[in-house]
């Protein structure tokens, strides 16, 4: 397995490309909106990509799920709960002074616990609300996707609709705490951390 980062947009997204070298397929965990960066490493792997597998519904992480989908073939997969932010994914845009990007077709929800198999490679889902009612980590191995639900050092933010800190702090404590300490943490902004860091360390969200 093969990871690589691509960070994206204003908002400096973390999109990561998991890359299944035995199979030359490829899934991609959310899709800030650069189609050309993510073709030029689909191409340098000549790997196909399955899926964006977004981690909630907010513009800077789906922005680029329609072009993907529309150029590549691949399904957009995402918590339901999330689904009213994809539907307004335009008047989010317009709101932040943001091109324009069309309504991607959610092809299929998750749920907690659900485990996916795509392009070889499992991935378990683990629903998250807190930062979003529909956000969700995936985990492969020892490595969990967070999204915007834990960072290094930090925490999603919670201000926005549907934001819950009390939630958030649940669903961290509860789900992402447990995990095994060495699990490293690719979180959708920022830089990557671990589980045993941030039970030790991080400000908003003690263990």
């Amino acid at each position: 397995m093969i990871i690589e980062t691509l960070k994206v947009g204003e908002f400096r997204v973390n999109n990561y490309l998991v890359i299944n070298e035995e199979t030359k397929e490829a899934v991609l965990i959310d899709a800030g909106g650069d189609y050309e960066a993510v073709k030029q490493l689909l191409n340098k792997y000549e790997v196909k990509l399955v899926c964006v597998l977004n981690t909630h519904g907010h513009l800077d992480h789906i922005a680029g799920d329609y072009e993907l989908q529309a150029g590549e073939g691949a399904k957009v997969i995402v918590h339901k709960a999330d689904q009213p932010l994809v539907d307004t994914l335009k008047e989010h845009l317009k709101h932040f002074g943001m091109p324009d990007y069309e309504v991607p077709t959610v092809n299929e929800y998750v749920e907690d616990g659900q485990e996916l198999d795509l392009a070889g490679l499992k991935f378990k889902v683990i629903h998250t609300p807190g930062h979003t009612q529909g956000g969700v980590c995936y985990l492969i191995d020892e490595v969990l996707f967070s999204g915007d639900t834990l960072f290094a050092d930090s925490v999603g933010r919670t201000d926005l609709p549907g934001g819950s800190y009390e939630q958030l702090g649940q669903s961290i404590k509860q789900k992402l705490y447990t995990l095994n300490d060495n699990v490293r943490v690719l979180p959708g902004h920022g830089f990557e951390t671990t589980i045993a860091y941030e039970k030790k360390n991080n400000p908003f969200i003690k263990a």
